[in-house]
């Protein structure tokens, strides 16, 4: 025979408040897990959202981030008259050379300096790179100490907002222009002239060429004709590839250190569920012993019980991962740890989230169940109706 699943919720509700405080502290420990996955997956979706796979990226051969890079004003040359590069419907090379710098501005609110990226940009930048959109003022002129800020930028950091007058690079720039980018990372940026912030910054060489394929299903022989030039001591990256890696240190380290404090306070959780369920035999001993002495197996015991347990501990993961899911409406800040830049993104839930953190918390109530259950399951049925 097997217990019925209304004797187990029943169970539940005859004990409103102990099932109450341990739902709430899986609730909490589940919150904490699901908001650790969601702002490491928010910080690499913002910085690969960046990229395209139609895009290629070349940088100095051993360098990891744009800020370490530089190409030559001879090898852009050079790519640019690869005739594997597409062009517009003005026949002109998508392709585009840029420079990035750090900048320091105080954010508003903290009132503390935060590094900015500058990139410098060409003629054809926003063409080449996908999702740029002007939503307030207008662009830059080329040939003008004119600057763009990202979305996050305008209103966040000192002296950003539309209409503004920023120093740096002894040069005075005004922003003329609001831009967004399909929330990517281009967002926390400010956007000029290039051939205006290369001599403002002391710059000769570009930082990285981005140029968009003709076909990107030949991006191997792409890149090795490039790379097999003695003239180009460079690396070639698909784009979305190159912003990815610059997610991976700073995901991972929000990942683990997030899972390191989940942990210690699931520990808590399950501690809480093995006393609530403890509780729940020594309470019900003779109603044990009874439905054992009606013929019910030891087995079916243990799994009355440790489904009450993970019904406990499934409802606190649905309304942990409930409330976490309203983080979605944040934006937060933080290093990138590859360019030490600051960086604006929004929390991110996905399906994949949403499996991890709900067999997270089906775990924390097995383990929280189970030796409680297997307790309940060995109570001698003569014993349990002679105790008071």
């Amino acid at each position: 025979m097997i217990i019925p699943l209304k004797y187990s919720l029943r169970s539940l509700v005859a004990r409103r408040l102990t099932t109450a405080l341990t739902v709430l502290g899986v609730m909490l420990v589940v919150f904490v897990f699901a908001a650790v996955l969601m702002l490491a997956d928010g910080l690499r979706k913002t910085l690969v959202a960046s990229g395209s796979d139609e895009n290629a990226i070349v940088i100095r051969e051993s360098s990891s981030t744009e800020i370490q890079s530089f190409v030559t004003r001879y090898q852009a040359g050079v790519i640019q008259t690869l005739s594997d590069i597409a062009l517009d419907e003005n026949d002109q090379a998508l392709v585009t050379g840029e420079c990035v710098v750090l900048i320091s501005k105080i954010k508003i609110g903290t009132q503390k300096p935060a590094n900015l990226m500058v990139r410098g940009i060409g003629p054809m930048s926003l063409a080449v790179h996908k999702g740029i959109k002007i939503i307030a003022g207008r662009t830059f002129e080329l040939g003008k100490t004119e600057i763009i800020v990202g979305k996050k930028v305008s209103g966040t950091y000192e002296g950003c907002g539309l209409g503004q007058t920023i120093t740096f690079g002894m040069t005075d720039w005004t922003i003329v222009g609001v831009f967004e980018a399909d929330g990517a990372s281009f967002e926390s940026e400010i956007w000029g002239d290039v051939n205006q912030l290369m001599p403002a910054f002391g710059r000769p060489v570009f930082s990285s060429m981005t140029f968009r394929m003709k076909d990107p299903s030949r991006f191997t022989e792409i890149r090795d004709k490039i790379t097999s030039d003695p003239r180009m001591t460079v690396d070639v990256k698909r784009e979305k590839q190159y912003y990815d890696e610059q997610s991976a240190f700073t995901a991972n380290f929000i990942k683990i250190l997030g899972q390191i404090i989940s942990t210690v306070f699931s520990l808590g959780a399950i501690i809480g569920a093995m006393i609530t369920m403890y509780a729940a035999v020594a309470n019900r001993t003779r109603e044990i012993a009874t439905m054992r002495a009606l013929g019910f197996r030891r087995r079916n015991i243990l799994g009355a019980f440790l489904l009450e347990a993970l019904v406990i501990s499934l409802v606190g993961g649905v309304l942990g991962l409930i409330a976490a899911s309203f983080l979605q409406f944040l934006s937060v800040s933080t290093i990138n740890w590859n360019t030490f830049s600051d960086l604006s993104f929004n929390f991110a839930l996905s399906p994949q989230i949403i499996m991890n953190t709900l067999t997270f918390a089906v775990v924390m109530g097995f383990m929280g169940g189970f030796l409680p259950a297997v307790r309940a399951s060995r109570i001698k049925i003569i014993e349990a109706l002679r105790a008071e």
